[in-house]
């Protein structure tokens, strides 16, 4: 049975995810403003996320290392100040290269949340809670976006660009104390031995690396995660407004529909992780056929796609997210604690790699698509350009196959051999009944 101490404790940890989430996404919603502001085509624009999410991708192994030698407090700190200085320097600038320190900033600050968070999860929760707590991180962590698309979206339309910014920079501080005084990094009495030194730290990240369960952690996360991170973070809204012609209120209607959706989804595939831990893959295969399915029908599509259809992709998308936690819990079930972080940070580099190499990609084809323009973007330009999603799920389905099969090779040699599925689903059904 959990406490009400471990409670309280997640609660500050994923209060300091959503500032993050929200932080993060900040962008994406003020894309169009954004380049108004710097008198910058799509490429560059594309150009600030795409610093900003090699920052975060880059700094996971870092940040992995730097959790398991300090712990996640300091880690969720740390991240949350460093956010809160990308905002400000945000607000004041007027330029494209101080936009993209900015931009920088807030990737550096990310990077440290999440895996801390979770790192948290593990500690203070029982093995069976963990996936389900895992889930309503993600998921309830979203709220930030919501933020991001009503809140912030009216503060820009409503007060200034600068204003809008620094209030962005001060929830960040506030959110840094708050952790500081409420969150703790393991309940009390938890042998949990900090790194010692380098050598350690190379094993750890040579261990975590070369296991099947964070390499089949890693594909999971890239293949379920990337499209709707770069639908939510910053092309969905403009393919909505300038491709698609809806208002700017039901894009961010649809926005926030993805997340409030996702919300649902994911305690869902919590409580099947926790259920039918040795078939998590039949989950990831699910997820990303369905994205992938949706998408197609949405680009051959004549002309622009029915509310109802982008409804139906908005809604497939919110799985995505949900779905990128299943390998967080690879990690976690094939690693032993003392390399978690750095696992989990191997893991955390896959959909992020993904999201950046494509945030990158649209823009690129967009301009390529509208030479010279700059927000005129036509409804055959972004078909073209999300037509790169494709590679990535080729990559990422690939990935998970080969190293599925080597997990499951190792089970086989441990004398545990798996069922076919729905034998198992009945089994289980049947001992209920």
């Amino acid at each position: 049975m959990n406490s009400r101490r471990a409670y309280t404790v997640w609660v500050v940890g994923l209060a300091a995810y959503a500032v993050a989430v929200f932080h993060r996404g900040s962008l994406g919603v003020t894309a169009v403003d954004a380049q108004e502001r710097f008198s910058a085509g799509a490429s560059a624009v594309s150009l600030f996320l795409v610093l900003q999410l090699v920052v975060y991708a880059g700094l996971q192994v870092p940040v992995g290392i730097a959790l398991d030698r300090f712990g996640s407090r300091a880690l969720v700190a740390t991240g949350a100040l460093t956010m809160a200085a990308g905002q400000v320097l945000l607000a004041v600038a007027t330029d494209v290269p101080t936009a993209v320190v900015a931009r920088v900033l807030v990737g550096a600050g990310d990077a440290m949340t999440f895996i801390s968070v979770l790192r948290v999860v593990t500690l203070w929760f029982s093995g069976p809670s963990v996936p389900v707590v895992t889930q309503l991180t993600g998921i309830l962590g979203q709220v930030g976006q919501i933020a991001a698309a009503y809140p912030l979206v009216l503060a820009l339309h409503h007060t200034s660009w600068t204003t809008t910014f620094l209030g962005a920079g001060a929830v960040g501080v506030l959110m840094a104390v708050l952790v500081v005084v409420f969150l703790k990094d393991s309940p009390p009495g938890t042998p949990v031995a900090p790194v010692a030194g380098w050598s350690e730290i190379r094993a750890n990240v040579a261990g975590a690396w070369k296991e099947s369960g964070t390499q089949i952690g890693l594909y999971t996360h890239l293949v379920t995660q990337f499209s709707g991170t770069v639908f939510a973070l910053l092309w969905g809204y403009p393919f909505l407004v300038l491709g698609q012609g809806l208002s700017t209120g039901t894009a961010a209607g649809l926005l926030t529909l993805l997340v409030v959706v996702g919300m649902g989804v994911g305690p869902l595939l919590g409580k099947l992780c926790g259920r039918w831990p040795l078939r998590r893959s039949v989950l990831v295969f699910g997820i990303a056929g369905a994205t992938i399915t949706a998408w197609t029908v949405v680009l051959l599509w004549p002309g622009r796609a029915p509310l109802w259809l982008l409804v139906v992709l908005v809604v497939v998308l919110a799985s995505n997210g949900p779905g990128s936690m299943i390998g967080f819990d690879y990690a976690r079930t094939w690693n032993p604690v003392h390399r978690l972080g750095s696992a989990s940070g191997v893991v955390n580099i896959g959909g992020f790699a993904a999201s950046l190499l494509t945030v990158l990609a649209v823009g690129a084809v967009l301009d390529a698509q509208t030479p010279g323009a700059s927000t005129a973007y036509d409804l055959g330009a972004f078909k073209a350009a999300f037509g790169v999603q494709y590679l990535f799920w080729a990559i990422g389905l690939a990935g998970v196959r080969r190293h599925r099969r080597r997990l499951r090779d190792r089970l086989a040699s441990d004398g545990v051999v798996l069922t076919p599925l729905y034998t198992a689903m009945r089994s289980r059904v049947g001992r209920r009944s």
